[in-house]
Formats: C-alpha cells, structure tokens, sequence
C-alpha cells in the first residue's frame, strides 16, 4: 500500500469521525430529520474531494430532506474537518445515500424468491443407505 493510499484512507477516516461528532452533536438546520449515520467515507488520492455515505431512519422524504440538508452544511464542515486533522486545504466535502442495506435487501429477496420457486429437494431413496 502506498504512503498516498494509507494517507486518504487516515483523512477519510478522520473526516467520518469528525462529521459523525458534528451530527451527534445537533444539527440545526430543520431539514436534517431523523437518525443519520456517517457509513464511510471516500478520499480522492489527491485529498481534494471526500464522498460521505450516510444512511437516515425514516422515509425517502426524509431522506432527500436530509441529503438537501448536510449538502448545505457542507462548507461549514470543512473549516472544522481542517482544524480537527490539522490540514492545510479541507477536501470538497458531498453527501450521498449510503444504499448498500437496500442493495443487500433486494438480493436476500432474490435469493428467497428462487429458493420459493425451486421444487423441494428430493431426499435419497431409503434404501441407499443400507449395507447390503
């Protein structure tokens, strides 16, 4: 692994301890509804653009309500991911919907439906186990 590559992974990792902190601590802006949870984070190599993946307990409006909510509050975030990790120029800072949950949702239901649909094992003849 190279220096750059552990350096994003260290700055990622800062910057989803830094923004959880921020959103435990009360957001104020009232389109933040819910419980949202910093999932991970994504580091440009560069340091110059971090993805954060959130998940919200709630419906889809609360969800684009919150997404519209931290997009906004970005630009207040960097400054304080700056001075908390000690970094000269704080990356680009964008919100996404964390939909790895949904993704492996839909896949159980798949799985189920072709377990559903498949005809029942058939079991070995009775008399395949006996010794002759």
């Amino acid at each position: 692994m190279s220096p750059d590559h552990r350096r994003a992974d260290r700055v990622a990792e800062g910057i989803r301890e830094v923004v959880a902190r921020f959103l435990t601590e009360g957001v104020k802006d009232p389109r933040v509804v819910g419980l949202v949870t910093v999932t991970g984070v994504e580091v440009t190599r560069d340091l110059r653009h971090a993805r954060v993946y959130v998940t919200v307990l709630g419906d889809e409006a609360a969800h684009r309500s919150t997404l519209e909510g931290l997009a906004s509050l970005a630009g207040h975030l960097r400054p304080l991911v700056a001075r908390s990790l000690r970094l000269r120029l704080a990356p680009e800072i964008e919100f996404r919907r964390d939909e790895t949950a949904q993704h492996a949702t839909r896949i159980e239901s798949l799985l189920a439906r072709l377990r559903d649909d498949r005809p029942p094992a058939e079991a070995p003849p009775a008399d395949a186990d006996a010794d002759d």
